[in-house]
């Protein structure tokens, strides 16, 4: 039997999470267990429920995105990070793999990519839109030390 994978969405505005949530929770094994509408908020609904998975995005108020990763991976350690977020910018796609960061998904591939990206980075795997193909984020090393897959 598989596993449920419990599921934290991290986005300021109520209406893409509730969006993104109808989304994921057409796979029976995907659970969202919260939602958070801040950093700061993240990391204490990351503390207490524990997911599995962090949907995160950048742009967020009080703590960023890219700010709040370092605390998400030290409050929920089996957490993986899946920034969806709508920056297109490679500095901030090296900037959020490199925080503690799994993989990242442009919202507007969210469409295409979004399932394919839970995939992947739920088996360990890297995952970054088709909008930066071409450009190679393997060097790119988490604060943990640890290269990225």
């Amino acid at each position: 039997m598989t596993r449920t994978v419990r599921i934290l969405l991290v986005d300021d505005f109520g209406p893409w999470r509730t969006s993104v949530a109808s989304v994921l929770q057409e796979n029976p094994q995907w659970q969202i267990i919260g939602e958070a509408s801040d950093g700061l908020e993240a990391i204490q609904k990351a503390k207490e429920l524990q997911p599995d998975l962090i949907l995160l995005d950048v742009a967020l108020p009080k703590l960023n995105g890219i700010e709040a990763a370092p605390s998400l991976c030290k409050v929920a350690p089996e957490a993986k990070i899946l920034y969806l977020s709508a920056n297109h910018s490679k500095v901030v796609v090296a900037a959020a793999l490199s925080a503690g960061g799994h993989g990242y998904v442009v919202k507007s591939d969210g469409a295409s990519e979004l399932l394919v990206a839970v995939e992947a980075v739920l088996q360990g795997r890297r995952f970054v839109s088709r909008t930066f193909t071409g450009f190679d984020f393997t060097s790119i090393e988490r604060q943990s030390g640890d290269k990225l897959p």
